[in-house]
């Protein structure tokens, strides 16, 4: 075989190699490559609009830990007010509880001086009475007298 037929055999074949792959296997190459980068360029869309709402959610997230932040004070800060206003209230209490009792044990006081008042006016009128008695050497009759006994302890 003569070299210059099987150079030419061999680029006609090439040609026709060439041809078939551009006609028909290259078109189907082209289709894959293309499909290919639109699932690249969509998973890279999508990573994009992933990083985007991630940095929203962390936008949020932050606004709702400073608002729980604010309402916590808020709620402490309520907490404390509240508390004192208790505290203050028991006081009251309690003082206006201590004035009743203290006012209450001296009206009692009052009364039992009084209570002790009346039985010294009837023992010193009874003493009376029985020095009257020894006096005159006869007993005073108390029924008979009873209204100037009763003179004589309300002088007492």
């Amino acid at each position: 075989m003569n070299l210059n037929v099987t150079l030419f055999a061999q680029a006609v074949t090439f040609f026709l190699f060439i041809v078939v792959a551009v006609k028909w296997v290259w078109p189907m190459v082209l289709k894959k490559i293309e499909e290919r980068q639109r699932v690249i360029a969509d998973g890279l869309a999508e990573a994009q609009r992933g990083r985007s709402a991630l940095a929203d959610a962390q936008k949020e997230t932050e606004a709702m830990l400073k608002d729980a932040r604010s309402r916590a004070h808020e709620l402490v800060a309520s907490a404390e007010k509240a508390a004192s206003l208790r505290i203050e209230e028991s006081k009251s209490q309690a003082k206006s509880e201590g004035e009743r009792l203290v006012a209450s044990a001296k009206a009692q006081i009052e009364q039992e001086v009084q209570s002790a008042k009346q039985q010294l006016r009837e023992q010193v009128a009874k003493l009376a009475v029985t020095g009257a008695e020894k006096i005159l050497q006869r007993e005073v009759d108390a029924r008979a007298h009873a209204q100037m006994l009763d003179q004589l302890k309300a002088q007492l």
